[in-house]
């Protein structure tokens, strides 16, 4: 494996990367290799949460889905809070249940997010998806055990660059989520703010990816 997309809602199928590409319980589709599943916050309907559910229990019993997720919080949703969370939390107990990591949709909810993992004591690891934020909370992210991953919001804005630079070597993936940019283009700007050859970077990143997923797919 040359490069590991963390996060992508596109399967763009190419050879020399291995991508963790998103998806929904009500719109699954089998033809992709590896993927994680789960409820986005944004997405929760009550009327087939059961069934949601119950495809997410399915999906995360099987070697291919390497995760949970995109789940989480978001206060800017419509969906209230506390239903959020509630559902969330169902998550959480299924990815303890199936031993796979979490891979994190949050907004404006990360105390909330820091308190959910410690009182839950959630022992899979728990990625941020999609990293824009400062140093102080990046920091406070990193010391309650969570990893956090960059992307969009590295290539698009500079002032990251000394968050970024701060994260500890073994606690940082990359992605691509939405955007038009490959992995390719993400992991070379990541090269050059933490100062290393790409060569290097990618040890670095295959090495947190056995961290986390312990996956016994070929790299």
């Amino acid at each position: 494996m040359q490069y590991f997309n963390l996060h992508t809602h596109q399967f763009t199928n190419q050879s020399d990367v291995l991508e963790l590409v998103n998806q929904y319980p009500q719109e699954f589709d089998g033809a992709i290799p590896f993927y994680s599943i789960g409820i986005h916050p944004l997405y929760i309907n009550e009327n087939r949460l059961e069934n949601d559910f119950q495809v997410v229990d399915e999906k995360l019993a099987l070697p291919e889905c390497l995760a949970l997720g995109e789940c989480g919080l978001d206060k800017r949703g419509e969906t209230p809070f506390e239903v959020q969370q509630s559902v969330f939390e169902k998550q959480l107990a299924l990815a303890e249940k199936h031993q796979k990591p979490v891979v994190i949709h949050c907004v404006t909810a990360f105390q909330e997010l820091i308190e959910t993992k410690k009182r839950l004591k959630i022992s899979v690891p728990m990625l941020v998806h999609g990293f824009s934020k400062k140093e102080e909370l990046a920091k406070q992210l990193i010391d309650a055990g969570f990893y956090v991953s960059f992307g969009k919001n590295l290539l698009r804005n500079p002032e990251l660059e000394s968050v970024f630079k701060s994260i500890p070597n073994d606690r940082f993936l990359l992605e691509t989520d939405m955007i038009e940019e490959g992995i390719q283009d993400v992991y070379a700007l990541a090269a050059k703010y933490k100062g290393m050859e790409l060569s290097e970077l990618r040890e670095i990143v295959n090495g947190n990816y056995k961290t986390v997923f312990e996956s016994k797919t070929n790299l």
